[in-house]
C-alpha cells in the first residue's frame, strides 16, 4: 500500500522537508551519472564499528562516523529513492510544521543514525554497505503517529490488478506498516537481505520516543477531516 497524501494541511511551507527531498534526488543523480562507484565510499559499513580490518579497509573511525550520516542521503536504485521520498513527502511536512525547521532537521538526522545503528546491531555488524533514508523517514512516521492520530492517509493499492484509492486512518496505516517491517526484520535474522528492515524499525522507535522532546506541542491543531471512502480507478 502506497500513501499518496494525508488530509492535514501544513500551516507553513516545509522548507527543510523539501530541501531534504531535493538533496536526496541530486545526490542520486550524482551517484547514477557522475560517480556510481564513489557513492559507496560514503555509505555506512556496520563492520567498521567492531572490526579493525574493516576500519583499515573502509577508511577508519572517521569514515565510519561520517558514513552514519552521509548514507542517509544515498540510495540504491530508482525504486528505493522513489518510495522513500514519497513517504517523506506525505508525512514530513506536517512533522516539520510541529517541530520547526531546525529541530526537524536534527530530529531527521538523529533518527537516521539510530536506524543505522539498529541495523548494524541486529545484522551482526554486516560487512555489506548500508545506504538509504529509510531509517530517517521511519522516524518521521513514528513522530507522525504520535502527533496526528486523527489524520487519514489517501492510500493506493492494487487489488487483483485493480487499482483502488481509499482513505485509511493514519494509526491503522502506520501500525500495519510497522508490523510488516518488524516481522520482515525477524525473518531476515541470519539471512542475507537486500532490505535493512531493522533500520526501519529502529528509526521508527527513535521517532516515536524522541518526538516528545522535539515537537513544540503534542496537542493537534484543529483540522478538517475527510470522510473515508473507497474508489476504484478507471483504467483503459
Amino acid at each position: 500500500m502506497l500513501p499518496l497524501r494525508d488530509n492535514i494541511r501544513s500551516r507553513t511551507f516545509p522548507v527543510v522537508n523539501t530541501a531534504l527531498i531535493a538533496t536526496c534526488v541530486v545526490v542520486f543523480i550524482w551517484q547514477t551519472l557522475a560517480a556510481p562507484d564513489r557513492g559507496l565510499s560514503w555509505a555506512f559499513f556496520p563492520r567498521t564499528l567492531l572490526s579493525p580490518t574493516g576500519l583499515e579497509t573502509e577508511g577508519g573511525v572517521t569514515a565510519s562516523i561520517v558514513g552514519l550520516f552521509t548514507s542517509i542521503f544515498l540510495h540504491g536504485d530508482l525504486m528505493h529513492i522513489g518510495i522513500n521520498m514519497l513517504f517523506l513527502w506525505v508525512f514530513g511536512d506536517n512533522v516539520e510544521d510541529r517541530m520547526g525547521r531546525a529541530r526537524y532537521l536534527l530530529f531527521y538526522l538523529l533518527c537516521g543514525v539510530v536506524g543505522n545503528l539498529a541495523h548494524a546491531l541486529l545484522s551482526g555488524f554486516s560487512p555489506l554497505p548500508l545506504l538509504g533514508a529509510s531509517g530517517a523517514v521511519s522516524g518521521v512516521m513514528g513522530a507522525y503517529f504520535v502527533l496526528f492520530r486523527m489524520a487519514y492517509i489517501r492510500t493506493f493499492v492494487l487489488l487483483f490488478f485493480y487499482p483502488i484509492l481509499f482513505d485509511l486512518p493514519a494509526p491503522i496505516y502506520i501500525v500495519y506498516w510497522f508490523i510488516l517491517q518488524f516481522l520482515s526484520g525477524v525473518a531476515s535474522i541470519g539471512v542475507s537481505s537486500g532490505v535493512a528492515f531493522w533500520a526501519h524499525v529502529g528509526g521508527f522507535v527513535a521517532g516515536y520516543l524522541l518526538v516528545r522532546a522535539f515537537a513544540r506541542s503534542l496537542r493537534p491543531p484543529p483540522q478538517r477531516r475527510i470522510q473515508p471512502r473507497i474508489r476504484r480507478l478507471r483504467v483503459n
